[in-house]
């Protein structure tokens, strides 16, 4: 069994963002940098069936960016992954979630993959199209938004989240796509003495232009930070007078109190 697991880099979800020069995405000065976090459910998952199997299975994982993205496959790597494959693009937030489906598609099409994970969506484009995407463009079933998992080789037994807290039970004939989430485990820390193996595990490198062939469907025209909110009033004394003004506050300031 060949297993693929996609993962991405994004900012921690703490970082100060601001629009960059270009007003398209976000200055990525300063920023700090970590796996996003539905794909460590998805490398969980991956590593966690390669056990279950006896090892057996090759789990590669792959990354698009640039060479930044070196240190969150170090970590798939650390994880249990047992090789990766980095896609050198200096520009990532430059291509859709096509064009991305689309390299990993050209990448996947003959390296017959039974298996491949990703997350349900980044937590900075938050489009959860590229799973999907990759399954059509290979021609895949795909179950999404997974909270439950199981495979024997030939089939996958899928567990999703649903609308208003409902589940569903979907079961798929291998080779699949699955996209995962939070709810679906809880990814392990890599230990000291696999961080030191993952050094030695090989990570290759494809330039973007060897596998993107596709023209973007899709463009982000702008980005800007939320509109700035008023702020708020301090009433101080007794009781009774802060009763009064917020009464008249009311009166002034809303058709709350006539």
């Amino acid at each position: 069994m060949k297993i693929l697991v996609c993962i991405k880099q994004v900012p921690d979800m703490e970082s100060r963002f601001k629009p960059n020069a270009g007003g398209e995405w976000y200055d990525e000065t300063d920023l700090a940098w970590r796996m996003n976090e539905y794909d460590e459910y998805a490398v969980e998952e991956a590593v966690r069936l390669k056990e279950a199997l006896g090892n057996a299975p090759e789990v590669t994982v792959l990354s698009i960016g640039p060479d930044r993205v070196g240190e969150a496959l170090k970590k798939a790597l650390a994880m249990g992954c047992d090789r990766g494959v980095h896609i050198q693009d200096p520009a990532p937030h430059a291509k859709d979630p096509w064009q991305i489906a689309s390299i990993i598609a050209a990448f996947a099409r003959d390296k017959n993959f039974d298996l491949i994970f990703t997350g349900m969506q980044s937590q900075d484009r938050g489009s959860a199209q590229v799973g999907a995407t990759v399954a059509e463009l290979l021609g895949l079933p795909c179950a999404t938004t997974l909270v439950g998992f199981a495979c024997d080789g030939n089939t996958v037994t899928a567990r999703r989240e649903l609308e208003g807290g409902m589940k569903g039970v979907v079961r798929l004939r291998t080779p699949a796509l699955v996209t995962c989430q939070l709810g679906l485990n809880v990814p392990r820390y890599p230990t000291l003495p696999n961080i030191m193996k993952a050094k030695k595990k090989e990570i290759q490198a494809i330039p973007v232009a060897e596998l993107l062939h596709e023209e973007p469907l899709a463009a982000t025209a702008a980005v800007y930070p939320p509109a700035r909110k008023g702020g708020g009033i301090i009433l101080e004394g007794e009781v009774a007078d802060l009763a009064d003004q917020l009464i008249g506050i009311l009166k002034e300031k809303t058709a709350v109190v006539r």
